[in-house]
Parts: structure tokens; sequence; C-alpha cells
């Protein structure tokens, strides 16, 4: 063996086990030898070299997290996380993470599936954590136990059950669609939540133009084979049906010219316009582009029932049950909590509830060491006038039953942490601060009795809103909840968080605070609406580069970046992919 050869064995040795460079070998030329270790600590060297010990030398017990999910919420906490003193163990059915916002895109052969999701397994060898691939069926809270199930694999047979401990659980399992118990959507309807929902719709739709185009078939089967319903007309269908809509102008024209003219698009939505959640200028742009390019929008339209050939919806303003043939259906309507979560949400006194229930630091209400990210659950802000009375005695550290300047300033910062709705009503009246508020519900007395206090924050509750299920949420929070568990023990000792107004001392952390940076809706022919902060709305083909630019930089690594911005310019060049592959 060469020098050179050796050298880069031992390199990878001590690239691998730092603790390899301790190890002294001494020879002879008679082919003797001893092997020595060297480790100033002994304790250390009998538990494991990267053994974390306190101050008197003796060993730590490592805190076991296990977190459940590796989507937008779970991946950010684990991208984030440093703190050696946690076990961290992840258990996700899925060994990646996905990038969901350009899933519309990968149905239409825009952007390749492998492109937009990145193995999990790297970070957890960067982060030394431990991944199992399996899904937990049931939590037991009051033993803190996992009960999990290994996924199904298409090779091997049957599935492996087995139960895991914890001392602290972190919740990111997401949610699935919710079909409101319409009957026959799990049968018949496809969804777009994972990776597999996306290729299960692009085959569909190749299959769909393959099948029309058989001879032996009339013009009404090619009409039915053709017709392609959108249900609901929030963001993930409304981008879908303008990526379909682009694909049948800019391909399918092409590829399938014979039956161009039997293909149709319908868009329903339950209530009276699409992307409600966006500005109003956005809503009717949409509306409008969408009937000049011919897709049929229908608002107002409830679905009451899927079959394999037909779907019937009931229309608002007349009441009559309208039937209609369809060759594909595509729901997308909203989302609901998982079994799993609802069985853990009835164990723990939340059954009544749509959605598992968090506090402000994103901890699970009514269970101990539990955390709940991004679309499993959402944070049931306190509301301000629940704790009015103790705010005011917080304040009125003379007990005079009054509150001068001196006194409402020294909780005013802490009123604004610890409840975001002020900050929101003092935007949305134009009042500077709460002395503005104060002073507008007060006149210009400077003594506040508890009534005046109580009559210048009763308004303020009205600006409390749920956040929306969206990456960019469940991103933030599980980057906010990482940085917490960072500096856990640094916390414990100088609390940095807001007053406790209903008990002693300052809470350990700030509580989540959600920053909006935007949102997109591709409306195909390369043109997008954009709603930013500062009430700044853009709509176009200047607007479609900056979602190209934002969503490149939002990929989590350099390969995806790649393999999407090639998969966009292999589109441009030669058009989308239109194999059923």
């Amino acid at each position: 063996m060469s020098f050179h050869s050796f050298y880069q064995r031992a390199f990878s040795l001590f690239k691998a086990y730092p603790s390899a460079s301790k190890l002294l070998v001494f020879s002879s030329f008679s082919g003797g030898g001893v092997l020595v270790y060297s480790d100033s600590n002994p304790l250390k060297r009998i538990l494991h070299a990267d053994a974390t010990l306190d101050s008197d030398g003796q060993p730590i017990r490592k805190k076991k997290v296990v977190v459940l999910g590796s989507g937008w919420s779970g991946y950010s906490f684990l991208n984030y996380l440093n703190n050696p003193n946690y076990d961290v163990q992840v258990v996700s059915p899925r060994n990646f993470f996905l990038f969901t916002p350009l899933l519309p895109s990968v149905t239409n052969g825009t952007v390749e599936a492998r492109s937009i999701v990145e193995p999990i397994r790297g970070l957890m060898r960067k982060k030394g954590f431990e991944y199992k691939e399996a899904e937990c069926v049931k939590i037991d809270p009051s033993n803190k136990k996992l009960h999990c199930r290994s996924k199904e694999g298409s090779s091997l047979k049957g599935t492996t059950e087995f139960d895991m401990d914890y001392d602290i659980l972190v919740i990111a399992v997401g949610a699935k669609p919710n079909t409101f118990n319409t009957p026959g959507v799990e049968e018949h309807a496809y969804f777009l939540k994972e990776a597999e929902d996306a290729l299960n719709i692009r085959h569909s739709v190749i299959d769909c133009f393959e099948r029309a185009s058989l001879p032996n078939l009339t013009e009404e089967e090619r009409k039915k084979i053709l017709h392609f319903v959108v249900v609901g007309g929030g963001p993930t269908g409304v981008e879908f049906s303008a990526e379909l809509h682009d694909f049948l102008v800019q391909d399918v024209a092409k590829i399938y010219p014979k039956v161009q003219e039997f293909t149709r698009i319908t868009l329903l939505e339950a209530g009276d316009h699409i992307l409600n959640m966006f500005d109003k200028r956005i809503t009717a742009f949409a509306e409008e582009k969408f009937q000049r390019d011919g897709i049929d929008l229908k608002t107002g339209s409830m679905v009451v029932g899927v079959t394999a050939d037909e779907i019937s919806t009931k229309e608002r303003e007349t009441g009559k049950i309208v039937s209609e043939p369809y060759g594909m259906v595509v729901w997308s309507t909203g989302i609901g909590s998982r079994p799993v979560i609802r069985d853990f949400m009835q164990q723990i006194g939340q059954g009544q509830r749509r959605v598992l229930a968090t506090d402000e630091w994103l901890r699970v209400e009514g269970c101990e060491d539990v955390y709940a990210l991004g679309d499993t659950a959402t944070i049931n802000q306190r509301r301000v006038m629940e704790d009015i009375a103790a705010i005011f005695s917080k304040a009125d550290k003379g007990k005079t039953g009054t509150l001068n300047k001196k006194d409402f300033n020294g909780v005013v910062k802490d009123i604004c942490q610890r409840y975001p709705q002020v900050e929101l009503y003092l935007k949305k009246n134009k009042l500077k601060n709460i002395a503005h508020l104060l002073k507008s519900a007060n006149g210009e007395d400077t003594q506040v009795n508890i009534e005046n206090f109580k009559q210048a924050l009763s308004e303020v509750d009205s600006q409390m809103k749920n956040l929306p299920a969206t990456a960019q949420v469940a991103s933030q929070q599980g980057k906010y909840l990482a940085k917490c568990f960072n500096k856990m023990e640094k916390c414990e000792k100088k609390p940095e968080g807001p007053l406790r107004f209903r008990g002693e001392g300052r809470h350990r952390f700030q509580p989540f605070r959600y920053r909006h940076f935007g949102s997109f809706a591709p409306l195909g022919g390369e043109q997008t609406a954009a709603e930013l902060p500062g009430d700044w709305v853009s709509i176009g083909h200047s607007s479609q580069w900056l979602w190209y630019s934002v969503y490149a930089s939002k990929l989590v690594s350099w390969r995806t970046r790649m393999l999407v911005v090639s998969d966009w310019t292999r589109r441009f060049v030669f058009g989308r992919d239109s194999s059923s592959i």
C-alpha cells in the first residue's frame, strides 16, 4: 500500500471518528506492536468521547427530545437546534423535506418531484440526531410514551411496531385534507398535499389525454374524459388551475392537437370569491383573468357528492343540485387534524376543538413538555380583558387605585410583548402608542383608574386572528422554538420574557410573534399576484420574476436550488415533460 493511499485512509478515519486522534501506535520491525489510547478524563473515556459533563465532572443526562414530522416546522426546528444537552430523535413516515409551494408545478411537468425534496438523513448526520422512518399512531402523554408503526414499503411486506419514551415531545405532523365528510371524495378525488399526490395527478392528466386520443370515442365521451374539475378557490386550487391551463395552451396544443378543443377546466368555490384571503384587487384580477382564459369559474357552488363519473354541486342562489360528468377531480378545500392528533386531543381535554391549541410559547395546553407547530396546532392567544385587573394591579405598585404616567410606563412594554393584538389595534387606529390610546379614552386627566383602563382597552381584543396554515408560519415557529431550546438553561436562570401579570417574575422567553413577509398567487401565463407588507400589491410579469427569485432562495439547499432552476430552464427551452413515468 502506497503512502498516499495510507494517508487518505487515515484522514477518512479521523474525520469519521475524531476520538481516533487519541490513539497512539507503537510498532517494531519484528512485527510486534502496542496500541495506546490517551484521555485526560477517565470517566469521559468510559462513557463516550463526546459525553457532556457538569462542573464536577459528572455525566449530565441528556433530555430526550422526540420530533414527530419532517415538514416545514419540523425541519426548521431541527435545522436551527444547536443545544448539545438534548438527545434528539426524529420520527416521520417520509425521510425527506418537501418544498410544498412548488407542488402544483409538479402536476404538469414544469418541475420534477425529486427537485423539491431534500433528504433528511443529511441533516441528521450533520447534527448528530437519530431518525426513524415510521409513523406515530398514538401519543400517551400520561406515561410520556409514543406508539409507532413503520411505513409499509412496496417490497417489504408487513409493518414493524415499537414504543418510544420521551422527555420533551415536539409535534409537527402537519394536517390532512379536509373532505367535510362529503360522500365519494376519499374514493374518487385527488388531493395535493404530498409529492405522491402531485405525481398521481400528473399521471392522471396524461392518461386522460391518451385515453381521449383513442379511436372509436364519441365527442361526448372525449368531453367527459377531458373535463378537469378543481374544488376550492384558495391558493392551491387557483395555482393548480393556472398551471393546468398553461399546460393545455402551451403543450397540449402541440402534443394532442386533435383533442385540445374538448378540454375544459372548472373551478368550484363555495364562497363568493376566490382567493378571499388576498387583497380585493388581486381577487378581482384573478377572476377576470380566469374568465378571459376560458376557465369556468363557479362561485357559490358547494360540492355535495362525488361518484366515479359525476360530481354534484348545490347552487347557493337557487338551491338546485346540479350534476356534471368529469374526467378528473382535484380537491383542495382546506385541512383537518390527523387521527393521531384527534385521539391526543381527546386525552388532554381538547376533544371539542377543531384543532390542537397551544399557548403563545407553542406549548400544548393541558399537557406538560409537549409542543405543537405548524398546521398541527393554532395559538390560543390570551385576551387582554381576561387579565385586565391583574395588569392594572401589577402596574399599580403603590396600591393607590389609579395609575400615573410613571406607573403605566413600567408595564407598557410588557403589555405589548404579551398581547400582540394591542400593537395591531394601535396600528389600525393610527395611534402612536398605548399612552395615546389612554389619552383618547381618558382625556387630559393624568390619573387613570380601573374603569378608564378597561374602557381604553375594551376594543383591543377585536384584532385577535388565528394565524394562517402556511409554510411561512410553520417555518417561523420551528425556528423560534429551536432558539428557545438553544438558550433554555440561560433563560431558566435569567428569564427574558414579559412580566407574569398573574404571577411573580417573568416568563422565560418572549412569546412567538409571526412576521408576515408577503404572499404570492401564480395566475398562469407568466403572471403572478404579489401581496407584500405595507399594503403593496403587484400583479403581472414582473411579479412572476419576483416569485421565481423568492422561491429559489427559500429552497433549503443549493442542490434543490440548482435542480429547480434547471427544471425551469428546461421548460423554457424544451417545454414540459408529457411522459407518464
